[in-house]
């Protein structure tokens, strides 16, 4: 759809007040008789209708105010009908617009078809089969306008950010990020590694008042402590041996914006000091200097470990816990949203295919049922790095389960329906989904809040799938 395009498409879907409850219509035809004769009969139908008696005409009032459908003639005074149909194509290529003429050839019937006519009548018509082809038109313009939009919603709803998924875990962090990204407050980002916490960050920041000034990514974890403090603070010259000029910090540099603390958890408690008078007083010094610097930095960390541990065992300050877990963001591991990997795939199938210069690959339905059967400890980066790999060393658009490494394909050998030669997708997902559950539930003792808790998820939403999965709940207990 051209950029000239998409203005016409969102005006006919808000008319101005002449439009009827049935519709609006614009007829362009040179005859008189044909014109009166076909307005009266639509408007006793409840249709808005207004006419043209030539191309040039008809083209204007649909630049003024475009319409739900168009009746035009084949043959006009000044244009071929075709040609008009071909110029409204252009302007709105979803407009319903129905050929209507004396001349019934096959020919003229092929090329109005070609050119994008939604139907094809000849005079004189059948009042009923005309007004049917009417009613038909507008309402399946109008339902294909609906499905586009619901499309449109489910995209955005469902990819935030290039945070891929549908599953209900995933549907709430998206309400989550909505909420919080316009706020100032701390963000606590937890998850296994490789679940996509940065991704997360960035989604906050890049939906937040500050989406204009830097996000400034730093992983604490590979540097030792002396150069995280310099990295983070920065330092004057001469504050150690190597400290040959004077450096800005990271805090500097993300002022006005957004500061992401990564593997936080591994910080040591000197430098957890400092980061908690940044947060409180929202200053700090640079090494070695004496002056006291101000900032307006928003600080969202991530942690793969249970900081509340760290601080029962001494290793992470309860001050400064409680400083970062204003708003806690729990992203799980993709074992436990298995639904979602189907749309994962298709994410990264499309931009790794687009990323090599190559037509979009898909996978083969065997190639599909390891992908839906193994574990994922390396969560969405691994699964990530299989597809890409695949994509790469691909010499097809499908792609074979030959392609996948050795590890995807050893754990998915247990027979299942998936390996049915019959059983759809949505089968395959299901029954993944049941033995992912299973298992969790039999590592439980089928303890289903424990479950629940381990699968972060609601224990309503776990009995419900269970329900839905039709799973035999057993006798509690460890044998």
């Amino acid at each position: 759809m051209s950029e000239a395009a998409v203005p016409a498409v969102l005006a006919r879907r808000h008319l101005h007040p002449m439009e009827a409850a049935q519709g609006s219509i614009l007829l362009i035809d040179d005859e008189l008789a044909i014109r009166e004769s076909l307005e009266t009969l639509l408007s006793i139908e409840g249709y808005a209708v207004e006419t043209a008696e030539s191309a040039e005409q008809g083209l204007a009032m649909l630049s003024a105010q475009p319409r739900d459908l168009v009746l035009l003639d084949f043959a006009l005074p000044d244009r071929n009908g075709v040609e008009v149909l071909k110029e409204i194509r252009d302007r709105d290529p979803e407009l319903p617009v129905i050929m209507i003429t004396a001349y019934g050839t096959v020919e003229n019937a092929v090329k109005a078809i070609q050119a994008g006519a939604t139907n094809f009548i000849q005079k004189p018509w059948d009042n009923e089969k005309l007004l049917a082809d009417v009613r038909a038109s507008i309402s399946r313009s109008r339902m294909e306008e609906e499905n586009r939009q619901l499309k449109r919603a489910l995209k955005q709803r469902y990819s935030f950010e290039n945070i891929v998924g549908k599953s209900e875990a995933m549907l709430r962090i998206f309400d989550l990020i909505a909420q919080v990204a316009p706020s100032r407050s701390t963000v606590l980002v937890q998850g296994e590694s490789g679940t996509g916490k940065e991704l997360i960050a960035k989604a906050i920041h890049a939906n937040s008042p500050r989406k204009d000034r830097p996000f400034v990514p730093v992983n604490t974890g590979s540097m030792p402590a002396d150069l995280l403090e310099s990295t983070l603070f920065g330092h004057v010259k001469g504050a150690f041996t190597s400290a040959i000029a004077s450096k800005k910090g990271l805090f500097e540099v993300a002022d006005k914006g957004t500061l992401f603390l990564d593997e936080i958890g591994t910080m040591g408690l000197e430098t957890q000091s400092k980061i908690l008078r940044v947060l409180q007083d929202r200053k700090f010094m640079h090494l070695g200097g004496v002056q006291e610097l101000q900032v307006d930095v928003r600080i969202i960390a991530a942690t793969n470990v249970d900081l509340k541990q760290l601080v029962k065992e001494g290793k992470f300050r309860e001050d400064l816990y409680y400083r970062l877990n204003v708003i806690t963001v729990n992203l799980p591991p993709l074992r436990s949203r298995m639904e979602d990997v189907p749309m994962l795939v298709s994410h990264f199938l499309t931009r790794f295919s687009e990323e090599n210069g190559l037509p979009t690959r898909h996978f083969s339905s065997e190639a599909m049922r390891p992908l839906l059967n193994y574990n994922w400890p390396g969560n969405v980066r691994e699964l990530e790095n299989v597809i890409e790999r695949a994509v790469v060393l691909s010499s097809s658009n499908t792609i074979t389960a030959d392609l996948l490494p050795d590890s995807v394909l050893g754990e998915a050998t247990l027979p299942s329906l998936s390996e049915q030669a019959n059983a759809s997708l949505f089968e395959i997902i299901e029954d993944c989904e049941r033995r992912v559950i299973v298992g969790m539930l039999e590592k439980c003792a089928w303890n289903q809040t424990e479950a629940a808790e381990r699968f972060r998820i609601p224990l309503s939403t776990l009995n419900q799938k269970i329900k839905r999965l039709s799973i035999e709940v057993r006798k509690r207990g460890r044998e």
